[in-house]
C-alpha cells in the first residue's frame, strides 16, 4: 500500500484529503506544521508528501528544499490557493513533481498523486542502479562518488594520490575540515567525497557559497528565521544549519564572511546550537563543518579580517588542493573524464585527441584549474567532428600558448646575451621587428587572441594583421 503523507494548517482540508485518498486505497498521516510533520518523516517512509504551499511555521518552497535534501525517495506535490506561474516553476525547479491550485477537485488530485507515485517509482529504481555500479569494480584512471551529480576524478600523480590518502583519512572522523587552494581546484567536489565516505553519507549534504551572501541575508541563510521576525519575513525559513543536521555542512569562500557574521558562526560552532532570528528556542545541531578558502586566512587573521578563534574551530584538519599545473600526470585522466561526460551530455561519440592537442593540453599552465580544463572539454567537443578532438576546437589562449611561449623565451634568451644585445641594438631593423613583436603580442593577449578586434586596435586591415601572425609564428 502506497503512504502519503499530509502537510496542511487547515484541518478541516486535511481531514477530508485523509479521508479521500484512504478511501482510494492509500494509507495516509497528516500533520499540521512544517516541526510535525518532520518529526513524522525521520520515523517513517513515505511514497509521497501533499504539502500545502502557506503553512503558520514555514511554507512548501522550505519543505520541498528539506525533503529532497533528506528524503529524495519521497515525491513531493504542492498545494495552493494562490496560482501563479513563476511559482510553479520555481517549485518544480526544486523538485516538486507537480502544482495543484484551490479549490482541489478529486479526480483531478487522484490522477496526480497516481502519476508522481509511478515517476517516483522509476526515479528510485533508478539511484538503485546507480549505487549498485557504484558499489561494482572502479574504473582504474578514475572514480566518482556515487549519487553525486559533480565531478569527483581521482588521478595518478602522487598529489592525487597523497590527497586521496588524506581524505580516507580524515573521511570518518567528526574532524571539522579547511579545504585551501586556488579556485577551480575541485573544493567542493573533495568535500563531497569526503561526506561519502563518512558515516553521514545518507544525510544531507548542504553546500554555501558564501562569496554571495550579503551582511543583510547572511544571519537568515545561515540560522533560518521566524515569520514576522523582521520586515519582509512573511514566512518561517529553516537555515543551512538546519537543514544540515545529522550531514555536512560546506562553506565555500568562508574567508569572504563578514567579521559580525564570523562571531555568530562561532558560536553556533562552539555550542553546537542554532537559534533563528526571531526565536527563543534553541535547535541542537549534529553537523559536520568542512570549509573552503582560496586565501591564505593567516594573513586576513593578520589583517583583522578573520577571526583566529573561528579558524582553528574549523582547522581541526587542513587539506591543501594542488593547482592543476602541478599535476601534469593526471591532465589527460580529467580531459578523458570530461570528454566522456561530454559526449554524454551532447549525444556525440569522440574517441580521444590528436598528438597536437595533447601537447596543448600538457604545457598549458590552466590558471582556471580543474573548472576551466572541463568548460575546454565540453567546448571543444561541441566544435569537433569525426573522431578525434583536433586543435582547432581548442581556444587560441590554449592552441597558441606554446608557440607564443617559445617565442618568449627566445627573445628573453637573446635579451640576456650581452654581445648579442648590443650588435642588435645597433640594427634599426631588428629593433623595429621586436617591438612590432611585443605589440603585437601584447593587443592579441588583451582582446584574447581576437584578430578582428587586434586588427582594429592596431590600425591595420585584418590581412595584414594575419601576414604578420604568419611571419612571426603567431597564427
Amino acid at each position: 500500500m502506497k503512504r502519503i503523507l499530509i502537510i496542511d494548517d487547515e484541518v478541516n482540508i486535511g481531514l477530508l484529503l485523509s479521508r479521500f485518498l484512504s478511501k482510494s486505497g492509500f494509507d495516509v498521516k497528516t500533520a499540521t506544521s512544517g516541526s510535525t510533520a518532520f518529526e513524522i518523516l525521520d520515523s517513517e517512509s513515505f511514497n509521497l508528501v501533499l504539502c500545502d504551499f502557506r503553512l503558520e511555521d514555514t511554507d512548501g518552497r522550505e519543505i520541498l528544499k528539506k525533503i529532497k535534501l533528506k528524503y529524495p525517495r519521497t515525491g513531493v506535490i504542492i498545494i495552493t490557493g494562490y496560482s501563479d506561474i513563476k511559482l510553479a516553476v520555481e517549485l518544480i525547479k526544486l523538485g516538486a513533481y507537480d502544482y495543484i491550485t484551490k479549490p482541489l477537485y478529486p479526480d483531478e488530485i487522484l490522477n496526480t498523486i497516481n502519476k508522481a507515485i509511478e515517476i517516483q517509482q522509476v526515479l528510485n529504481e533508478e539511484m538503485d542502479n546507480l549505487e549498485s555500479v557504484s558499489d561494482g569494480p572502479k574504473n582504474k584512471e578514475f572514480k566518482k562518488q556515487p549519487n553525486e551529480q559533480e565531478d569527483y576524478v581521482v588521478g595518478q600523480s602522487s598529489a592525487a594520490k597523497e590527497l586521496m590518502r588524506q581524505i580516507d583519512l580524515v573521511a570518518p572522523t567528526n574532524y571539522s575540515v579547511i579545504l585551501m587552494g586556488e579556485s577551480g581546484t575541485g573544493k567542493e567536489s573533495v568535500a563531497k567525497g569526503i561526506h561519502m565516505k563518512s558515516p553521514r553519507r545518507n544525510h544531507p549534504f548542504v553546500a554555501m557559497d558564501c562569496g554571495s551572501l550579503t551582511k543583510e541575508l547572511a544571519g537568515s541563510e545561515f540560522f533560518g528565521h521566524e515569520k514576522g521576525s523582521f520586515t519582509g519575513a512573511l514566512y518561517t525559513k529553516i537555515g543551512h544549519f538546519e537543514m544540515a543536521n545529522k550531514g555536512t555542512l560546506f562553506l565555500d569562500e568562508v574567508g569572504n564572511l563578514s567579521y559580525e557574521i564570523q562571531a555568530a558562526l562561532l558560536r553556533t560552532v562552539q555550542e553546537r546550537k542554532v537559534k533563528r532570528i526571531g526565536s527563543t528556542k534553541e535547535i541542537d545541531l549534529d553537523v559536520r563543518i568542512i570549509v573552503a578558502t582560496n586565501e591564505n586566512l593567516i594573513d586576513a587573521i593578520a589583517k583583522g579580517r578573520f577571526r583566529e578563534d573561528l579558524y582553528h574551530r574549523f582547522n581541526e584538519f587542513g587539506i591543501f588542493m594542488p593547482p592543476l599545473r602541478e599535476r601534469e600526470k593526471d591532465i589527460m585522466t580529467f580531459a578523458e573524464y570530461f570528454l566522456n561526460s561530454a559526449n554524454q551530455e551532447l549525444d556525440k561519440d569522440l574517441k580521444g585527441f590528436s598528438s597536437e592537442v595533447e601537447d596543448c593540453l600538457l604545457t598549458y599552465p590552466w590558471p582556471g584549474n580543474v573548472r576551466e580544463l572541463k568548460n575546454v572539454m565540453r567546448r571543444a567537443v561541441l566544435l569537433s567532428e569525426g573522431d578525434l578532438v583536433q586543435i582547432k576546437a581548442l581556444p587560441l589562449e590554449i592552441s597558441t600558448h606554446s608557440k607564443v611561449s617559445a617565442f618568449e623565451s627566445a627573445m628573453e634568451s637573446n635579451s640576456l646575451s650581452g654581445g648579442v644585445i648590443k650588435e642588435r641594438k645597433l640594427d634599426l631593423k631588428n629593433t623595429a621587428l621586436e617591438a612590432e613583436y611585443e605589440t603585437i603580442l601584447k593587443v592579441l593577449k588583451e582582446v584574447n587572441f581576437n584578430k578582428t578586434k587586434a586588427a582594429q586596435i592596431l590600425n591595420v586591415d585584418r590581412k595584414t594583421l594575419y601576414n604578420k601572425m604568419k611571419a612571426m609564428n603567431l597564427g
